[in-house]
């Protein structure tokens, strides 16, 4: 008897008779997979299930009122830029799933979290579909953990690893990776769209049932994002993505998610021999290497949750040698960067209609937010006069169609920061001087310069 198959989206999850080079649900291009279809046993337990003719009644309604809420204490990681991504450390029966590209330092960061929580919390437990034993014990070695706390196990039947978590009722729980595990009821390949939800289901049924903290390693696709079901990123409580490439020794976790915290938490890691070491003042670093009065630098502070960080940002301004101009944007939105150009020609006077432009955010750091507007704007008309901006000033505002300078959040942290790192003057909003008047003795030092619009701002850059 033939076998039957279906192809499904690795994308959404939407299932067809045969195969299509696009999703017809989600519109994405080449993602159906072809997998063996439900036998028709598990298809007809299925509609009676929907139909509700097998579903027993587990649980009662109950009023808002009568529900009792208790605030848990949370698990401490032992790393506290990750605690603060994850809100403060990991609640119990919460499922953590970490994103990244191969070799990023996925695995590394967790084992280094698992050897200080089992100093703490007793036994943990690593899965590892993806590693054998010494393959981990080496790493372990490099990154100098020593405790007979850590338990590891190489594994991918969901069955057998829950098996052994109930054995050894671990503090934490972490799975390397989820697209390596498996279900045994399921007749698909690993990997798989069907596989990669049930695994995840069965193993956040575990962590709500047990109270037991569970960390789920995903795979990136080349586009960045999460290999598998978007639906997984629904089913977990807290997203976290690693960001970064083999230039940068920096590495950026920040959550998208998070149901017990902010989803605007960035850290910052250093990819050193021993691991990855925590930076504790990231605006220092990434301004340690800057060189000063170069035509095209300047500093514009960004808010990552409730960090502020300095960056340096720079710009090339070119005479292009093609009719068409090129424009390459590294760190900051492409798009942006055209209307800020359109916004410089039109307001400030200046020809870009046959230079090449070209801006980068160092360190590897991507601004998603508008405050670096006013940044932009000084490095490129810096770099287009040929004119070094002075190193000893802090640039902050969002900028309009119309050229004027917006108002920014956080602006008294923004100040306070670059204060501490020594900057002596900070072009800011004229509408928020108000606000930085009232941080006055925290910024000692630092003068604030209001500017309405980007006119202003260059006669005070350049005056």
């Amino acid at each position: 008897m033939k076998s039957r198959s279906v192809y499904i989206c690795e994308e959404c999850g939407a299932s067809s008779p045969r195969w299509a080079g696009k999703c017809p649900d989600c519109g994405a291009w080449n993602s159906m997979e072809e997998q063996p279809a439900p036998s028709k046993s598990a298809t007809n337990a299925a509609r009676r299930a929907a139909s509700g003719s097998v579903i027993a009644p587990t649980a009662t309604p109950i009023p808002l009122n009568d529900v009792t809420t208790t605030e848990q204490p949370r698990i401490s990681t032992g790393i506290g830029e990750l605690d603060r991504v994850l809100g403060g450390g990991m609640v119990r029966g919460s499922v953590v799933l970490l994103g990244g590209e191969p070799g990023i330092g996925k695995s590394t960061l967790l084992l280094q979290a698992l050897g200080r929580m089992a100093s703490s919390l007793g036994n943990v437990l690593y899965v590892s579909g993806e590693e054998s034993l010494r393959q981990m014990k080496l790493r372990a070695d490099r990154l100098s953990i020593d405790t007979d706390a850590l338990l590891l196990l190489c594994e991918t039947s969901v069955e057998a690893i829950l098996h052994h978590a109930e054995r050894q009722n671990p503090a934490v729980l972490v799975i390397d990776s989820i697209q390596t595990t498996t279900v045994n009821t399921l007749e698909s390949a690993p990997g798989g769209v069907a596989q990669i939800r049930e695994s995840a289901a069965t193993l956040i049924r575990h962590a709500k049932a047990t109270d037991t903290p569970i960390f789920l390693v995903g795979h990136v696709t080349k586009e960045g994002s999460l290999a598998g079901p978007k639906v997984l990123e629904h089913m977990v409580d807290t997203v976290v993505y690693f960001e970064g490439d083999d230039q940068h020794a920096y590495r950026l976790v920040r959550a998208t998610k998070n149901r017990y915290g902010s989803t605007n938490e960035l850290s910052v890691f250093e990819m050193t021999g021993e691991g990855l070491r925590p930076v504790e003042n990231p605006s220092e670093l990434f301004l340690s290497q800057r060189s000063t009065g170069t035509p095209g630098s300047v500093v514009v502070c960004a808010v990552e949750g409730t960090r502020p960080l300095l960056l340096e940002l720079q710009a090339l301004v070119i005479a292009s040698q093609f009719n068409t101009p090129t424009r390459v944007a590294e760190g900051i939105d492409r798009n942006r960067l055209s209307l800020l150009i359109a916004v410089l020609e039109k307001r400030g006077g200046m020809g870009f209609g046959n230079a090449d432009v070209f801006v980068n955010v160092t360190g590897g750091v991507e601004l998603s937010e508008p405050s670096a507007d006013l940044g932009v704007i000084a490095a490129m008309a810096s770099s287009h006069r040929d004119t070094p901006i002075d190193p000893k000033t802090v640039i902050i505002g969002e900028v309009g169609l119309g050229g004027e300078v917006r108002p920014v959040s956080r602006l008294d942290r923004r100040l306070i920061e670059a204060a501490k790192l020594g900057f002596e003057r900070a072009i800011i909003p004229s509408r928020q001087m108000d606000a930085a008047r009232s941080v006055r003795k925290e910024i000692a030092g630092l003068k604030p310069v209001g500017v309405s619009n980007i006119h202003e701002a260059l006669v005070a850059l350049f005056a």
